[in-house]
């Protein structure tokens, strides 16, 4: 069985407050049936969650063994860009998420695939064969996925090493004034909402570059490079400067653009193939209703 190790150091307060905090991957409904299960222990012993911690603790959690999900492979349509027998490109759509989870079981890209492509790496657990990164539910665009391990080691490798391109093209409220910027701000698990990530001091390290492509009234057209791939680095990023993403649920303003969530999309994705070594680009046209909007917008103008 699977075990996390949590050393306390200057934390105070109720062990499944701490945890929560310290595992932002796992949601507090997870920490808590943890604890309910005896599956969190210090010095041996079973600790209940409301637990005061001390410094220096050594928390020690056996994850429980995860729950076999029932993938349904589903004729849903895809967009496949490129397609070998390492690597698939697909162009997400918006409103599509990635792999199954609580409330996900059916719809998503993992289901499409396990139809279309049939063959994906098994790195990951069951719900997320082939899938090396992912984007959000309501963000369209590319995504590289692996059908075998050797290509998925490869391809996470490269991830890891910040070799492979990630290009983002957004629609944000406000008019930037310069040209290009680079915002670098640790990310990690809001203290307010649970829901949502935000600059925080223990986070972990994010940074974005972005390029100005357009300015209109109110609003600017930007492209965005990652250097590193946290949980919804790009709205967090340009909300902490006072740009958020047009359309964004969680981290823009109510008044916004008519859409269909936030106008943010993944354009480009570059890497080299795990078995040729050929350098691979790709680019993504934009949906038709971020296309329309702009153009509104530049009439507006």
């Amino acid at each position: 069985m699977e075990q996390i190790e949590v050393i306390i150091q200057q934390e105070k307060g109720r062990l499944d407050k701490v945890l929560a905090e310290r595992l932002p991957e796992y949601t507090r409904s997870q920490i808590q049936g943890w604890l309910k299960e005896d599956l969190v222990a210090i010095s041996d012993q079973p600790v209940k969650a409301n637990y005061k911690v001390k410094a220096a603790d050594r928390v020690v959690i056996t994850l429980p063994e995860p729950e076999e999900l029932d993938l349904i492979p589903e004729n849903l349509p895809l967009d496949i860009v490129y397609q070998d027998e390492d690597v698939v490109v697909v162009n997400k759509p918006q409103g599509m998420v990635v792999h199954p989870s609580a409330g996900h079981s059916q719809g998503t890209l993992v289901n499409g695939l396990l139809y279309h492509v049939k063959d994906l790496s098994t790195i990951n657990d069951v719900v997320r064969p082939g899938i090396v990164h992912r984007i959000d539910k309501d963000t369209s665009g590319l995504l590289m996925v692996a059908k075998n391990d050797h290509a998925h080691e490869a391809l996470a490798k490269q991830l890891k090493d910040k070799s492979s391109l990630r290009k983002y093209v957004a629609l944000v409220h406000g008019e930037i004034p310069h040209e290009k910027g680079r915002i670098e701000a640790p990310i990690g698990r809001s203290k307010v909402n649970r829901k949502m990530q935000a600059v925080v001091d223990d986070g972990k390290p994010a940074v974005t570059h972005f390029t100005v492509l357009e300015r209109f009234k109110d609003f600017t057209f930007i492209e965005l490079q990652l250097e590193t791939g946290r949980t919804h680095q790009i709205r967090v990023h340009m909300q902490y400067i006072g740009y958020p993403v047009a359309g964004d649920p969680l981290y823009g303003p109510k008044k916004t653009l008519k859409g269909q969530g936030q106008f943010l999309h993944a354009k480009l994705l570059g890497f080299t193939h795990p078995t040729t070594g050929q350098e691979m680009v790709f680019e993504a046209p934009l949906p038709e209703i971020f296309e329309k909007t702009l153009e509104m917008l530049r009439n507006n103008h």
